[in-house]
């Protein structure tokens, strides 16, 4: 039996280019892609794998989680 699941990927912009993406609810997450596209497609793949070595060794499968992103100001010495 298949188990539809929807989780929160957060996308960073690089520098260099590109982009990584993690997801909150699957620390184990962390990929990357040059475009955004291909970060989704590689976020995808890297979540059904950590999915099923979870399920295979017994350890629970989270919902997701929804991340609150805040903006914190700060002064900084240049």
């Amino acid at each position: 039996m298949r188990d539809e699941r929807v989780y929160t990927v957060i996308l960073e912009p690089q520098p260099e280019g590109g982009f990584t993406a993690h997801v909150p609810a699957l620390p184990e997450v962390v990929t990357e892609g040059d475009t955004e596209d291909e970060a989704l497609a590689m976020v995808r793949d890297a979540i059904e794998l950590v999915l099923a070595h979870r399920k295979e060794n017994g350890l629970p499968v989270p919902s997701d989680a929804e991340p609150a992103v805040r903006k914190v100001t700060v002064t900084a010495e240049t």
